[in-house]
């Protein structure tokens, strides 16, 4: 827009706040999402961004953000900051005010380009630029008196309380209301006979609308559907409209020789430090939105303390958010967890039955710590977090035929890979790893693999059927999903903290149908006891030689 002062300062780029980064000009260059999409679809991030994202204008980039972690502690808390101003009902109304009249705004620029009358377009973009003004100016008043803490939207405070104060701004609106005022105060006729359209001065005719309406007042039953059509976001202008308002133009040619003058001088009206920030509010709005349903299901979301050191990380009262929104859309519960590392601990070895959550929980594992790193509020009622410089997932696939590679060859090609790029501060989520092989052998290549990674000191979450790899030393903490007590078929979905047990949950099976050795020993008439090392109970000692123990896989 010209004479605008600070579009002047834009050159350098420092004028211009962003609400995703104190240093906006280096995070954009270092903007890359990660090259590891199995990533996302192991941990249902796709799921999320996806419908994050939605078919928002600025889906692009709210995608961008959600898929590009930050790996220091106080970018990520700048995020943080303005998601708690927006949680504040009535500065998130004011702000989502303006993000939907910026976007009529865009919405009218954009028709701009399919409109062929001249007229049409000039009086198209004076409504765009009467919107803008409106939507500007309330902001900045709302602003000025809001409880802003965040360092982004103070700073925007700042730059918007400027803007509206300068010479361009003061000029756009001052010049849009005097045309406005102009061209409504423009009274015409038209009179139509047959094909010709004849237009002049309104000259104090009668109102005929008044008397028809008054006519017909007397038949009035009731409010009346309105029939009006309104064209402000889908205009419409075909040739005799157009052939009009180049009639009255001709009428009146100081007001539209005057609103010609107005676009050429104010074509780019649109500040590029309101365009930014209209345009990064959309990952923050978009975010909320998402969140909203699983929040008034009565679940919590936190800010978690994020660290760039992995030491002690915990969270209480979390959940997959995926899953969490699919349950909330159809009116189910949510099942919660706890984890917490400390000391030397540094990887989950998660055991217990089939289809008890274990998979859910390495995948809110990760979910958490990558949406934290992207800062974003996370499902839970607190939670202290590390902010990775990568996250690596394993989770089962289904065969590649055309690879000419077995399941087992392939998965340890993958593992070797996630090996090789991993550090000590790096995630390390593996899910079922090796399970297409013996349980010797997924016993054998589990402690190879959890022994490598103890070493490197990374973080991780390992879901295994082999309760030995629970308790292989002290950087391994055993976490067990749980069933419903005195029903071993029915799962809580709860992963708690626990010595591996794979035998009590087998215990209580056998129990529910019957089939102990106790009760076996009484329907057979057993009346002494099996020899050690025949009878395959808790009691054995010595192990049965491998390939006649009965091994779970």
């Amino acid at each position: 827009m010209t004479g605008n002062p600070q579009r002047e300062a834009s050159k350098d780029g420092g004028r211009f706040p962003s609400l995703l980064s104190q240093a906006p000009a280096a995070w954009a260059a270092a903007r890359e999402r990660d090259d590891d999409s199995s990533c996302a679809r192991d941990l249902n991030l796709d799921q999320i961004v996806t419908a994050v994202a939605g078919d928002r204008e600025e889906r692009d980039l709210i995608t961008a953000v959600l898929f590009s972690r930050l790996h220091d502690a106080d970018a990520v808390r700048y995020r943080q900051e303005v998601f708690k101003d927006l949680e504040d009902p009535a500065l998130s109304e004011a702000v989502r005010r303006f993000s939907r009249l910026i976007g009529e705004v865009r919405a009218h620029l954009r028709q701009l380009g399919q409109m062929p009358y001249q007229h049409q377009r000039e009086g198209w973009l004076l409504d765009a630029a009467a919107i803008y003004c409106e939507a500007v100016a309330s902001l900045a008043g709302q602003l000025a008196s809001a409880p802003v803490s965040s360092r982004a939207l103070a700073a925007f405070r700042d730059y918007l309380a400027a803007y509206v104060a300068s010479a361009g701004f003061t000029t756009l609106a001052r010049d849009t209301r005097d045309r406005g005022d102009a061209l409504g105060k423009i009274s015409y006729c038209t009179r139509i006979r047959g094909d010709r359209v004849e237009v002049s001065r309104y000259a104090g005719e009668a109102d005929y609308s008044a008397v028809v309406l008054d006519t017909f007042d007397r038949f009035s039953q009731g409010a009346a559907r309105d029939y009006l059509l309104r064209y402000r976001s889908k205009p419409g202008m075909n040739h005799i409209t157009a052939q009009i308002a180049e009639l009255v133009a001709r009428l009146f040619p100081d007001e539209f020789t005057a609103l010609a003058q107005y676009c050429r001088q104010h074509a780019e009206f649109v500040d590029e430090g309101i365009r930014r920030v209209d345009s990064e509010l959309q990952f923050y709005l978009a975010y909320l939105d998402y969140i909203a349903p699983v929040r008034a299901a009565g679940l919590r979301f936190c800010y978690p303390d994020v660290c760039a050191s992995s030491g002690e990380i915990r969270a209480a009262v979390t959940f997959d958010l995926a899953l969490a929104r699919k349950l909330a859309d159809a009116g189910k519960p949510v099942v919660t967890n706890d984890f917490a590392l400390e000391g030397p601990e540094r990887i989950f070895v998660v055991t217990g039955p089939n289809q008890g959550g274990k998979t859910t929980f390495a995948r809110t594992f990760g979910q958490l710590h990558h949406l934290a790193g992207v800062g974003c509020p996370v499902p839970g009622s607190a939670a202290r977090l590390f902010l990775p410089d990568r996250i690596f997932t394993h989770f089962e696939r289904e065969e590649n035929l055309a690879a000419m590679t077995g399941k087992l060859e392939d998965d340890l090609i993958r593992i070797g890979q996630i090996l090789r790029a991993a550090t000590g501060a790096s995630i390390v989520i593996l899910n079922e790893t090796f399970a297409s092989t013996t349980t010797c052998d997924t016993r054998f290549l589990g402690t190879r693999l959890l022994t490598k990674l103890m070493r490197l000191g990374a973080l991780g979450v390992y879901v295994t059927f082999v309760d030995e790899l629970a308790s292989l030393g002290g950087q391994i903490v055993s976490m067990m999903s749980t069933i419903v007590p005195g029903n071993p078929a029915e799962r809580t979905y709860k992963v708690v903290r626990k010595p591996a047990d794979g035998l009590a949950c087998a215990l209580a099976i056998a129990d529910k149908h019957d089939v102990t050795y106790q009760r076996l020993r009484e329907r057979l008439g057993v009346s002494e006891p099996w020899p050690a090392g025949e009878r395959g109970d808790p009691g054995v000692s010595e192990p049965w030689p491998a390939g006649e123990r009965g091994d779970r896989a």
